[in-house]
């Protein structure tokens, strides 16, 4: 067993109650004891402390069924599924007798209900398992007052209660009513790994069956009597605004019933850290039913200006506030290329700096310098953007899949100007997040289309819109050098990032703090391209060329890639350099062993094969692959791929190994073929037709993934497999072809008009 040893008020943290007729409800206020820093959820510490917490229920019924809310919102990362896991567990029921439901948004029950940044179970693992053995200790005690026997001799086995010498037992049912009488424990003790029979054994996705079978789940099934349907039609390039429009011809069109502008946020109006939108001013077209709002759109005659440059104020977290200038001008990949190249040449930001790393540059024997670029991507997240909404002048409801709904749920009181207690969300389940719904622009304009029309209405993106409005991934650039003395030893290490409109550099990660000298810098180019967070941010591109340039260095040392990694990790464990690495190097070089021993990379039989290696640490887990590369059809192929991770403890094996596949599958995807680029400020691409995404037969025939066993608190998975599948790629190409890769996507193909 182990004892839960938290510094907290356990009265604030649990609260019980009764349930009508029998039965007891647990609340939950965990994240005021979860095992986190709340700075990386995006929390703000400041009200947390002041008593904001977040709440969960657990409620056993008189019938012995049990009911675990999940409070995240789920977009195919399994978390409602792995949360109730952890509550189950330590309550000692049948998995069987446990129905999971998705907790309502409500920001008294649950704020920070947000999903992204892989931090789900990480910020849940601790304050769940209390919720469920404080319950169990309570059945326990009601128990033992009933049966008039010391709670010492009553125990638990799936869901009922037992007293051995007495041979009495009872469901859990039985007992709800009664322990929904006593006072929450205050010590409570949490079972080993041995003792576990739920978590870390493979569970069915709760909506599994659901899903297959096609049940109303996602915001594009959301359905009401009298809905009627609204698209937009949005300037055609990035740095142009509407001057004018002429909807005559579209209000000819069957079943059209307005047409209108509407403006998304007021020039006066302080924005939030995820209020990103694309374009500030619509036309948009309501009607009966989707084929009709397309065909009429199209009819709309629209005039376009350049945008002007604007400043925008938004607020941060912690109650700082900051200034985002969008540049005016119509952009072109092509101009972002050479103002990339030229802000290399020009000094940068120093994010950090060990020893001196320029006297070792000037006294080297050898330096080794790459550049690695990579372009916009766009998320094309299954479902395309949408949202219902029903807003009158005294009150709101909203539909549709997101992922930061409290976020959205304060913007829509400030541009509605509506009470908190008027606005009301629900949510649906997502068909992708990947960041991409972190920025639910499109929750207030449904918001806005639904009070002007006075109605309500699904506001729906078609494919072409998701793609062409943005929010993308960033274009980035890295050059990575490294100095080298006459015994090919390592001196010095230099990494200098930028990218439009953010840097990617990760200043503080390996292999800072393995070398004696070492230099990160970063610069960024102003935009009026909209980005946000596109899975693992910064990281998908840091891994990409960090590894890449790492298996160059390697060669040029004359040393096995694997090798090399681990003789930085070992000089960073025993003898590292700095105090803010972000990284646990024994934990990283446990992954590459792991690797080295699954993907049989000493074997003589490997030894002709060619293998790319990649590893890399973000969101606080680590990840590696090894991919086999062959040519087919001319064409690299990634024909199997040997995972490893290191995430803590793995609550649901199958649906994590599902987790790893996705990951590697959707990272040779984007490394080979993503690539957004834009005209005189157009995306030029605004379909899979053009937006290349890969395909079936070009998915590796076996993915083996394998986790780390340990019994460190769970931490990300979501998000850390992905970034190192683009410098394994890489590699793996680089061994099959004999070409280095500097610049993605890797396939470069053909460019196709859009139809």
């Amino acid at each position: 067993m182990e004892n839960n040893q938290k510094n907290y008020n356990r009265r604030s943290f649990l609260k019980v109650s009764a349930l009508s007729g029998g039965g007891m409800m647990l609340g939950v206020s965990w994240l005021a004891a979860a095992n986190t820093k709340l700075t990386e959820l995006g929390a703000d510490l400041e009200a947390f402390q002041n008593g904001q917490t977040l709440n969960a229920y657990v409620q056993i019924g008189s019938d012995n069924i049990v009911k675990i809310m999940c409070h995240n919102p789920e977009f195919g990362q399994n978390v409602k599924t792995s949360l109730p896991m952890i509550v189950a567990e330590e309550l000692d029921v049948d998995w069987k007798d446990v129905i999971v439901e998705q907790a309502p948004y409500d920001t008294k029950l649950y704020p920070r209900q947000f999903t992204g940044g892989s931090q789900s179970v990480r910020s849940t693992w601790r304050p769940l398992r209390n919720a469920g053995a404080a319950a169990r200790d309570m059945l326990r005690s009601a128990a033992a007052q009933t049966w008039n026997v010391p709670q010492e001799e009553v125990t638990t086995k799936v869901g009922v209660l037992h007293h051995e010498k007495s041979g009495k037992s009872a469901k859990y049912g039985e007992m709800a009513a009664k322990a929904a009488t006593l006072t929450v424990p205050k010590d409570l003790k949490l079972k080993s790994a041995a003792e576990r029979k739920i978590v870390s054994t493979s569970r069915k996705n709760v909506d599994g069956k659901s899903i297959v079978t096609g049940k109303p789940m996602f915001g594009m099934d959301y359905q009401k009597p009298g809905m009627l349907i609204a698209m937009m039609v949005q300037p055609p390039a990035f740095g142009l605004k509407l001057k004018s429009y002429d909807a005559s011809e579209a209000l000819k069109m069957p079943g059209i019933k307005q047409v209108f502008t509407i403006e998304v946020f007021p020039d006066s109006m302080e924005r939030g850290g995820f209020d990103t939108r694309t374009f500030n001013e619509f036309v948009v077209v309501v009607g009966y039913n989707t084929w009709e709002v397309m065909n009429a759109r199209k009819k709309v005659k629209a005039e376009w200006e350049k945008a002007p440059e604007k400043k925008e104020i938004f607020g941060g977290f912690g109650g700082q506030k900051n200034e985002r200038i969008t540049p005016a001008g119509l952009e072109s990949t092509s101009e972002h290329l050479v103002k990339m190249k030229e802000m290399v040449k020009q000094s940068a930001r120093v994010l950090r700096k060990d020893g001196d790393p320029e006297a070792a540059f000037k006294n080297a024997a050898q330096v080794i310098e790459r550049t690695y670029n990579a372009p916009f991507l766009a998320h094309n997240t299954m479902e395309p953007m949408n949202c219902f909404a029903e807003v009158t002048d005294s009150q709101a409801f909203v539909a549709g899949p997101v992922q930061a709904p409290e976020f959205v749920e304060q913007t829509l009181i400030k541009r509605l100007g509506l009470p908190a207690d008027k606005v009301d969300i629900h949510l649906t389940r997502m068909g992708g997040g990947f960041g991409r719904r972190a920025y639910a622009h499109y929750m207030v304009e449904a918001a806005l289309i639904s009070r002007q029309a006075k109605a309500p209405i699904k506001l729906v993106y078609s494919r072409e819109d998701d793609m062409t409005y943005g929010i993308y991934r960033p274009m980035y650039t890295a050059t990575y050098r490294a100095a080298l003395d006459a015994n090919k030893k390592l001196l010095a290490f230099h990494v200098i990032g930028g990218g439009i409109p953010e840097n990617p550099v990760h200043a503080n990660r390996f292999p800072a703090g393995a070398l004696d000298n070492y230099l990160a810098e970063g610069w960024e180019i102003p935009s009026n391209v909209t980005i946000g967070a596109f899975r693992a941010p910064r990281s998908n591109f840091n891994a990409a060329a960090e590894q890449s340039f790492m298996d160059e260095l390697a060669e040029a040392m004359g040393k096995d890639p694997m090798d090399l990694r681990l003789e930085l990790l070992e000089r960073a464990k025993t003898n590292p350099v700095g105090k803010n690495n972000d990284y646990d190097p024994d934990r990283y070089a446990g992954v590459l062993k792991l690797l080295r021993e699954k993907s049989g990379w000493d074997k003589p039989e490997n030894k002709g094969k060619n293998l790319g290696l990649a590893a890399y640490f973000c969101h606080n887990s680590y990840a590696g692959h090894v991919i086999e590369m062959k040519i087919k059809d001319g064409q690299p192929y990634a024909e199997s791929v040997v995972s490893a991770i290191d995430c803590g403890v793995v609550i649901n094996p199958d649906a994590a190994k599902n987790m790893v596949e996705g990951a590697v599958i959707d990272g040779i995807g984007c490394a080979l073929y993503g690539n957004m680029s834009f005209k005189n400020g157009k995306p030029e691409h605004n379909n899979f037709n053009t937006y290349r995404m890969i395909r079936m037969p070009e998915i590796p025939k076996r993915i083996d993934v394998h986790f780390v066993q340990n019994d460190i608190d769970p931490t990300g998975l979501g998000e850390p497999p992905f970034p190192p599948v683009f410098g394994a790629l890489a590699n793996a190409i680089y061994r099959a072809t004999g070409k280095r890769q500097y610049n993605q996507p890797y396939l470069q193909e053909e460019p196709k008009t859009q139809g």
